[in-house]
C-alpha cells in the first residue's frame, strides 16, 4: 500500500550506506515502530569488518506514527529487498540480519534468495499471534481506533536511548501478520543456510517462543544465544556488544 505522505526523517533516523573493502555485504533491517538507529551499533560493527552495509529506513518509519499508518508489508519487504539488489550489485556474498519485523523479513527475503550466505535474528516474530489478539486489534478498529497506545521501546537498560513511535497502528501490525508471518511461519524447513539467532529471554513484545518455533523447525545449521539481560530492543540493550561481536563472527564463518 503506498502514500503521498511526505514525512520528515527525524534526525538520527537515516538510513546507512557504506561501501566496505570486503567482498561481503551485509543488508541490516530494522523492527516494527523503529528505524535503523536500533541497528547501529550493529551496522557499525559490520562497517568496522570492513563489510559493505545497507540499512534501509523501512516505508513510515523515522519519520511519524501518522506516517506508518499508511504502510503494509508489501511496502517493508519491497525497500528490504531493493536494499539487498543494491548490495549483491557489490559483492559477492550477501548476509540479511534482522531484528523483530526486521528478522520476519530477512526470513521472507532467505524464502526468496537461497544464494544468502547466511540469516541473523534479533527477536523475530515468526508466527501470526493468536486468535485473540487478532479479535482484539479488529474490535479497536471497528470502535475507531487506528493506533493503539504504547509505552516506546521495550529495553532493560534505563540509559539507552532508541528512537520509536510510542503508539502502534493497528492496520500496519495487521498486515505484518497475515501478509507477512501467516504465510512464512511454516516454510523455514525450507530455509538450508546457516542461522543465527539470538533470543532474549524476557521480551514484552514478541514471545521468546517465536523463536524457539524458528530454531527447531530451520532446515540448516543454527547457532542460538539466549539473552539474559536485554529486553526486545537488545541491540540497544545490555547484550547489544554479544549481539554485534556474534554477528560479526558469525559472518565471518559463513563467508570464509
Amino acid at each position: 500500500m503506498m502514500s503521498d505522505v511526505v514525512a520528515q526523517v527525524v534526525e538520527g533516523c537515516e538510513p546507512v550506506s557504506h561501501r566496505g573493502v570486503s567482498d561481503v555485504g551485509v543488508l541490516v533491517v530494522h523492527g516494527f515502530t523503529g528505524s535503523p538507529a536500533s541497528m547501529r551499533s550493529v551496522s557499525d560493527a559490520m562497517i568496522a569488518a570492513g563489510h559493505h552495509v545497507e540499512a534501509p529506513r523501512l516505508p513510515g518509519h523515522g519519520t511519524s506514527v501518522d506516517d506508518l499508518t499508511t504502510r503494509r508489508w508489501a511496502d517493508w519487504y519491497g525497500a528490504a529487498e531493493a536494499a539487498l539488489d543494491a548490495l549483491q550489485e557489490r559483492v559477492e556474498r550477501t548476509v540479511v540480519v534482522g531484528q523483530s519485523m526486521g528478522g520476519s523479513l530477512a526470513l521472507a527475503l532467505a524464502l526468496a534468495h537461497p544464494e544468502l550466505a547466511g540469516v541473523a535474528c534479533i527477536n523475530p516474530a515468526t508466527r501470526r499471534p493468536g486468535d485473540d489478539v487478532i479479535e482484539l486489534i479488529d474490535d479497536l478498529l471497528e470502535d475507531g481506533f487506528e493506533i493503539a497506545p504504547g509505552e516506546g521501546s521495550d529495553i532493560a537498560d534505563p540509559d539507552a536511548v532508541d528512537i520509536s513511535y510510542d503508539g502502534t497502528p493497528l492496520r500496519p501490525v495487521r498486515s505484518l501478520f497475515f501478509d507477512g508471518l501467516a504465510v512464512i511461519s511454516d516454510r523455514f524447513g525450507e530455509l538450508e543456510m546457516p542461522l543465527r539467532l539470538f533470543t532474549s529471554r524476557q521480551d514484552h513484545v514478541v514471545d521468546p517462543a517465536d523463536s524457539e518455533h524458528l530454531a527447531a523447525t530451520w532446515g540448516g545449521p543454527v547457532e542460538h544465544t539466549w539473552l539474559e539481560r536485554s529486553y526486545h530492543v537488545a541491540t540497544v540493550d545490555y547484550d547489544r556488544s554479544v549481539v554485534a561481536s556474534g554477528i560479526v563472527d558469525f559472518i565471518a564463518e559463513v563467508t570464509a
